[in-house]
């Protein structure tokens, strides 16, 4: 800049005031665009508590459910274990009675 330059007459005053009022409106502009972005980072931060929570409620069901379908699959077994005992219980009385009344037929 030259030495002799007039404040009220400067060539450069005009581009500085230029470059002050963009400046002042890309300012403006993005603390409008931060607090979008924030309120957004927001909102999703509260879909994912939200969604963590359906997930381990959902979690928790599956868990009931397989639990449940377990002890429907050990049942049939159960009654199979039953049945056998049963019929060894059957086949070891009819044995006792037949060597009690003196092994007949043989």
């Amino acid at each position: 800049m030259p030495e002799n330059c007039n404040p009220n007459d400067c060539p450069v005053a005009v581009r500085v005031d230029a470059l002050e009022k963009e400046f002042d409106r890309c300012r403006g502009n993005s603390g409008d665009t931060h607090r979008q972005m924030f309120d957004r980072i927001g909102a999703l931060e509260q879909n994912g508590a939200a969604v963590k929570t359906k997930l381990d409620s959902i979690e928790e069901k599956l868990d009931e459910l397989t639990a449940t379908v377990k002890a429907l699959a050990d049942k049939p077994a159960k009654r199979w274990e039953s049945l056998v005992g049963c019929v060894l219980s059957a086949l070891a009385g009819a044995f006792l009675l037949w060597v009690a009344s003196g092994m007949p037929g043989l």
